[in-house]
């Protein structure tokens, strides 16, 4: 008998990639973030919010779950757990009441989606560890956008913290999407080092 195709996260990540974007529109899908001492699984942009998705297939257990959401709950402004259907049951009980739940199931070899619960905004989310998903030039395009210093002997905790004191919210949050949406993994290391060779100028 073949294994499900739901007691893998590898298998699930595709097809619920699709239906993300079929739910939620214009988003970004990032895989694989450090957040803290943990990884999120997905961050999945969208055009003024950061989603922070895990992926708990029927192969995984609860083990490390308490610390992934206590960090979740630092980076992003909803959450979402996706969940094979032998957990569906009862992850309720392991992720707070503002967390998604999706349901995943493998129904004539297809797998299929259900939302389970839809995600509130997260009460506990902290700009100051939001922001840390920018790469020093995405943040300094933001900083030139909104007319900023330069800063550029000061670290980049210190140049975070100017521009979340400097931009407005409803502001900024747009612009972090923005340079997400664009951000470019086949150029992002001639950038950072252009960036830094600026620096030393």
């Amino acid at each position: 008998m073949s294994e499900s195709l739901t007691a893998h996260d590898s298998t699930i990540r595709e097809p619920l990639f699709d239906f993300l974007e079929e739910k939620y529109g214009k988003i970004r899908i990032l895989e694989e973030k450090q957040i803290g001492k943990v990884r999120a699984d997905v961050v999945m942009v969208t055009p003024d919010a950061l989603y922070g998705i895990e992926i708990k297939s029927d192969n995984d257990s609860y083990t490390r779950l308490e610390a992934q959401v206590k960090n979740y709950n630092l980076y992003y402004d909803y959450n979402i757990v996706a969940v094979g259907s032998s957990h569906a049951g009862h992850i309720a009980e392991h992720v707070p009441e503002w967390w998604g739940i999706i349901s995943v199931e493998e129904i004539n070899g297809k797998l299929d989606f259900y939302v389970l619960r839809e995600a509130k905004p997260n009460p506990k989310v902290k700009p100051a560890y939001k922001i840390k998903i920018l790469w020093r030039p995405e943040l300094a395009r933001i900083q030139a956008k909104n007319r900023l210093p330069v800063y550029k002997e000061k670290s980049k905790s210190f140049v975070q913290k100017a521009v979340l004191d400097r931009v407005p919210e409803e502001i900024l949050w747009v612009q972090v999407s923005e340079e997400l949406f664009e951000r470019d993994y086949n150029t992002i290391e001639n950038e950072i080092k252009e960036f830094k060779g600026k620096k030393k100028k």
